[in-house]
Protein backbone atom coordinates (compact mmCIF):
# COMPACT_ATOMS: atom_id res chain seq x y z
CA UNK A 1 0.00 0.00 0.00
CA UNK A 2 2.94 2.19 -0.79
CA UNK A 3 1.26 5.40 -2.28
CA UNK A 4 -1.60 5.21 0.71
CA UNK A 5 0.95 5.09 3.97
CA UNK A 6 -0.59 7.24 6.76
CA UNK A 7 -3.39 7.93 4.42
CA UNK A 8 -7.20 7.62 6.06
CA UNK A 9 -8.47 4.61 3.38
CA UNK A 10 -11.74 3.40 4.94
CA UNK A 11 -14.15 4.91 7.29
CA UNK A 12 -16.22 2.41 9.19
CA UNK A 13 -19.59 2.91 11.39
CA UNK A 14 -20.31 0.65 14.33
CA UNK A 15 -24.12 1.04 15.17
CA UNK A 16 -26.94 0.37 17.23
CA UNK A 17 -29.53 0.18 14.37
CA UNK A 18 -27.89 -0.79 11.42
CA UNK A 19 -30.83 -1.04 8.84
CA UNK A 20 -31.68 2.65 10.19
CA UNK A 21 -28.42 4.06 9.94
CA UNK A 22 -28.22 2.19 6.03
CA UNK A 23 -31.48 4.80 5.28
CA UNK A 24 -29.88 7.24 7.33
CA UNK A 25 -26.58 7.88 5.67
CA UNK A 26 -28.25 7.13 1.82
CA UNK A 27 -30.24 9.95 2.26
CA UNK A 28 -27.76 12.70 3.60
CA UNK A 29 -24.98 11.46 1.07
CA UNK A 30 -26.26 9.66 -1.92
CA UNK A 31 -24.18 6.65 -1.56
CA UNK A 32 -24.72 3.05 -2.95
CA UNK A 33 -25.14 0.22 -0.72
CA UNK A 34 -24.06 -3.54 -0.65
CA UNK A 35 -24.91 -6.30 1.84
CA UNK A 36 -21.94 -8.07 2.28
CA UNK A 37 -22.66 -11.00 4.98
CA UNK A 38 -20.23 -12.10 7.44
CA UNK A 39 -19.79 -14.32 10.63
CA UNK A 40 -20.95 -11.93 13.25
CA UNK A 41 -23.75 -10.25 11.10
CA UNK A 42 -23.78 -8.18 7.69
CA UNK A 43 -21.59 -5.53 6.79
CA UNK A 44 -23.03 -2.88 4.64
CA UNK A 45 -20.77 -1.03 1.99
CA UNK A 46 -21.20 2.20 1.02
CA UNK A 47 -19.51 3.44 -2.36
CA UNK A 48 -19.53 6.72 -3.77
CA UNK A 49 -18.62 7.63 -6.94
CA UNK A 50 -17.96 3.89 -7.99
CA UNK A 51 -15.45 3.38 -5.06
CA UNK A 52 -16.20 1.86 -2.55
CA UNK A 53 -15.69 4.38 0.48
CA UNK A 54 -17.08 3.10 3.86
CA UNK A 55 -18.74 0.34 6.12
CA UNK A 56 -21.43 0.16 8.64
CA UNK A 57 -22.12 -3.00 10.84
CA UNK A 58 -24.28 -3.15 14.28
CA UNK A 59 -22.42 -2.59 17.57
CA UNK A 60 -21.67 -6.01 18.67
CA UNK A 61 -23.70 -7.72 21.81
CA UNK A 62 -20.52 -7.61 24.12
CA UNK A 63 -18.92 -4.28 23.52
CA UNK A 64 -22.80 -2.72 23.89
CA UNK A 65 -22.83 -3.86 26.99
CA UNK A 66 -19.58 -2.76 28.09
CA UNK A 67 -20.67 0.37 27.31
CA UNK A 68 -19.49 0.94 23.31
CA UNK A 69 -21.68 3.90 21.46
CA UNK A 70 -22.22 3.91 18.06
CA UNK A 71 -19.44 5.84 16.23
CA UNK A 72 -17.12 6.53 13.11
CA UNK A 73 -13.60 5.10 13.44
CA UNK A 74 -10.97 5.54 10.30
CA UNK A 75 -8.77 3.42 9.25
CA UNK A 76 -4.66 4.85 8.33
CA UNK A 77 -2.61 2.65 6.35
CA UNK A 78 0.06 1.69 7.34
CA UNK A 79 3.07 -1.09 6.28
CA UNK A 80 2.82 -3.38 9.66
CA UNK A 81 0.07 -3.29 11.66
CA UNK A 82 1.69 -5.55 14.64
CA UNK A 83 4.49 -3.16 14.87
CA UNK A 84 2.61 -0.14 14.35
CA UNK A 85 -0.23 -1.56 17.36
CA UNK A 86 3.34 -2.30 19.67
CA UNK A 87 4.35 1.06 18.91
CA UNK A 88 0.67 3.19 20.10
CA UNK A 89 1.21 0.96 23.55
CA UNK A 90 4.79 1.97 24.09
CA UNK A 91 3.69 5.59 23.64
CA UNK A 92 0.71 5.45 25.83
CA UNK A 93 -1.68 4.76 24.20
CA UNK A 94 -4.44 1.47 24.59
CA UNK A 95 -4.69 -1.55 22.16
CA UNK A 96 -8.62 -1.70 22.11
CA UNK A 97 -8.57 -4.46 19.57
CA UNK A 98 -5.54 -6.75 18.82
CA UNK A 99 -4.17 -7.66 15.22
CA UNK A 100 -6.19 -9.69 13.14
CA UNK A 101 -6.87 -10.73 9.44
CA UNK A 102 -9.61 -9.96 7.90
CA UNK A 103 -9.84 -12.50 5.24
CA UNK A 104 -9.46 -11.55 1.58
CA UNK A 105 -8.84 -8.08 2.66
CA UNK A 106 -6.26 -7.60 4.97
CA UNK A 107 -5.14 -6.95 8.65
CA UNK A 108 -6.46 -4.75 11.09
CA UNK A 109 -5.86 -3.59 14.80
CA UNK A 110 -8.29 -0.60 16.76
CA UNK A 111 -6.18 1.56 18.94
CA UNK A 112 -6.81 4.52 21.18
CA UNK A 113 -4.27 7.53 21.37
CA UNK A 114 -3.09 8.83 25.05
CA UNK A 115 -6.21 10.75 25.47
CA UNK A 116 -8.17 8.15 24.30
CA UNK A 117 -9.46 8.73 20.43
CA UNK A 118 -9.74 6.17 18.87
CA UNK A 119 -8.41 5.07 15.26
CA UNK A 120 -7.99 1.61 13.55
CA UNK A 121 -4.86 0.57 11.60
CA UNK A 122 -4.89 -1.43 8.79
CA UNK A 123 -2.77 -2.89 6.44
CA UNK A 124 -4.94 -4.78 3.43
CA UNK A 125 -3.74 -7.78 1.76
CA UNK A 126 -2.17 -9.12 -1.92
CA UNK A 127 -0.29 -6.43 -4.04
CA UNK A 128 -3.34 -4.39 -5.83
CA UNK A 129 -3.99 -1.07 -4.09
CA UNK A 130 -7.31 -0.12 -3.47
CA UNK A 131 -8.92 2.30 -6.08
CA UNK A 132 -8.57 6.56 -4.78
CA UNK A 133 -11.92 8.19 -4.89
CA UNK A 134 -11.43 11.84 -6.44
CA UNK A 135 -10.88 14.74 -4.16
CA UNK A 136 -14.21 16.38 -3.11
CA UNK A 137 -16.34 13.57 -4.79
CA UNK A 138 -19.54 13.56 -2.75
CA UNK A 139 -20.00 10.31 -0.25
CA UNK A 140 -16.56 10.30 -0.05
CA UNK A 141 -14.18 11.52 3.50
CA UNK A 142 -12.68 14.88 2.63
CA UNK A 143 -11.42 15.59 5.78
CA UNK A 144 -9.99 13.82 9.64
CA UNK A 145 -10.20 16.06 12.43
CA UNK A 146 -8.47 15.29 15.86
CA UNK A 147 -10.23 17.24 19.29
CA UNK A 148 -7.26 16.44 21.70
CA UNK A 149 -6.85 16.92 24.83
CA UNK A 150 -3.75 19.30 24.22
CA UNK A 151 -2.39 19.30 20.76
CA UNK A 152 1.00 19.46 21.37
CA UNK A 153 1.45 16.02 23.11
CA UNK A 154 -1.05 14.59 20.43
CA UNK A 155 0.97 15.97 17.36
CA UNK A 156 3.42 13.89 19.21
CA UNK A 157 2.21 10.89 19.09
CA UNK A 158 0.62 11.12 15.26
CA UNK A 159 3.89 12.35 13.66
CA UNK A 160 6.19 9.53 15.52
CA UNK A 161 4.00 6.93 14.49
CA UNK A 162 2.49 7.84 11.30
CA UNK A 163 4.84 10.51 10.03
CA UNK A 164 2.79 12.81 9.34
CA UNK A 165 3.92 16.44 8.96
CA UNK A 166 2.58 19.47 9.60
CA UNK A 167 0.52 21.86 6.68
CA UNK A 168 -0.58 25.75 7.48
CA UNK A 169 -1.07 26.30 11.44
CA UNK A 170 -4.65 28.19 11.79
CA UNK A 171 -4.44 30.88 14.83
CA UNK A 172 -8.16 30.29 15.93
CA UNK A 173 -7.49 32.98 18.78
CA UNK A 174 -8.52 32.31 22.27
CA UNK A 175 -9.45 28.25 20.95
CA UNK A 176 -6.01 27.45 20.29
CA UNK A 177 -3.97 26.55 17.01
CA UNK A 178 -5.59 24.60 14.38
CA UNK A 179 -2.81 22.31 12.80
CA UNK A 180 -2.90 21.20 9.27
CA UNK A 181 -1.59 17.65 8.69
CA UNK A 182 -0.32 15.75 5.60
CA UNK A 183 0.69 12.24 5.32
CA UNK A 184 4.21 13.16 3.91
CA UNK A 185 6.29 16.14 2.65
CA UNK A 186 4.39 17.61 -0.12
CA UNK A 187 1.31 16.24 0.03
CA UNK A 188 -1.80 17.66 -0.03
CA UNK A 189 -3.51 18.11 3.84
CA UNK A 190 -5.53 15.10 4.99
CA UNK A 191 -7.13 16.63 8.33
CA UNK A 192 -6.48 18.90 11.20
CA UNK A 193 -6.38 19.03 15.27
CA UNK A 194 -6.43 20.93 17.80
CA UNK A 195 -6.86 20.98 21.51
CA UNK A 196 -10.58 20.44 22.32
CA UNK A 197 -12.36 23.05 23.83
CA UNK A 198 -13.44 22.33 27.58
CA UNK A 199 -17.37 21.75 26.58
CA UNK A 200 -16.47 18.59 25.00
CA UNK A 201 -15.80 16.53 27.44
CA UNK A 202 -13.26 13.57 25.68
CA UNK A 203 -10.97 13.20 22.97
CA UNK A 204 -12.04 12.45 19.52
CA UNK A 205 -11.57 11.91 15.73
CA UNK A 206 -14.47 13.53 13.62
CA UNK A 207 -14.47 12.69 9.79
CA UNK A 208 -15.76 14.99 7.51
CA UNK A 209 -18.00 13.57 4.35
CA UNK A 210 -18.50 15.72 1.17
CA UNK A 211 -21.47 16.92 -0.05
CA UNK A 212 -21.84 19.65 -3.53
CA UNK A 213 -23.55 22.16 -0.86
CA UNK A 214 -23.53 22.72 2.68
CA UNK A 215 -27.20 23.77 3.21
CA UNK A 216 -28.91 21.29 1.38
CA UNK A 217 -26.76 18.44 2.60
CA UNK A 218 -27.88 19.84 6.34
CA UNK A 219 -31.40 19.84 5.36
CA UNK A 220 -30.63 16.59 4.15
CA UNK A 221 -30.03 15.61 8.02
CA UNK A 222 -32.69 17.30 9.37
CA UNK A 223 -35.26 15.68 6.90
CA UNK A 224 -33.92 11.93 7.61
CA UNK A 225 -33.67 12.64 11.71
CA UNK A 226 -30.36 13.80 12.63
CA UNK A 227 -29.26 16.52 14.45
CA UNK A 228 -27.05 19.56 12.68
CA UNK A 229 -25.01 20.63 16.08
CA UNK A 230 -22.87 23.48 14.71
CA UNK A 231 -23.18 25.55 11.85
CA UNK A 232 -22.95 26.33 8.77
CA UNK A 233 -19.80 27.86 9.05
CA UNK A 234 -17.38 28.94 6.75
CA UNK A 235 -13.71 27.63 7.41
CA UNK A 236 -10.40 28.60 6.07
CA UNK A 237 -10.02 28.37 2.34
CA UNK A 238 -13.61 28.70 1.93
CA UNK A 239 -15.61 25.49 1.87
CA UNK A 240 -18.44 25.25 4.41
CA UNK A 241 -18.56 22.66 6.75
CA UNK A 242 -21.65 21.21 9.62
CA UNK A 243 -21.30 19.35 12.41
CA UNK A 244 -23.80 16.47 12.68
CA UNK A 245 -25.44 13.32 14.48
CA UNK A 246 -26.93 10.60 13.31
CA UNK A 247 -30.15 9.07 14.65
CA UNK A 248 -28.33 6.54 16.86
CA UNK A 249 -26.12 9.13 17.87
CA UNK A 250 -22.80 8.65 15.95
CA UNK A 251 -21.14 12.26 15.04
CA UNK A 252 -19.88 12.97 12.19
CA UNK A 253 -19.37 16.23 9.79
CA UNK A 254 -20.19 17.59 6.37
CA UNK A 255 -18.18 19.89 4.11
CA UNK A 256 -18.84 21.48 1.18
CA UNK A 257 -17.10 23.69 -1.71
CA UNK A 258 -19.79 26.14 -1.94
CA UNK A 259 -23.21 27.35 1.10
Amino acid sequence: MSQHASLFVWHELMTSDAPAATAFYTAVLGVATAVQPMPDGDYTLLSAGGTQVAGLMALPAAAAAAGARPGWTGYVAVADVDAKAAAVQAAGGTVCHPPADIPGVGRFATVADPHGAVFTLFSGSGSDEPPVSTPGTPGTVGWNELMANDLDSAWGFYSGLLGWVKDTAVDMGPMGTYQLFAPAAGAPAIGGMMTRPPELPAAFWLHYFNVAAIDAGAQRVRDAGGQVLNGPMEVPGGSWIVQCMDPQGAAFALVAPTR
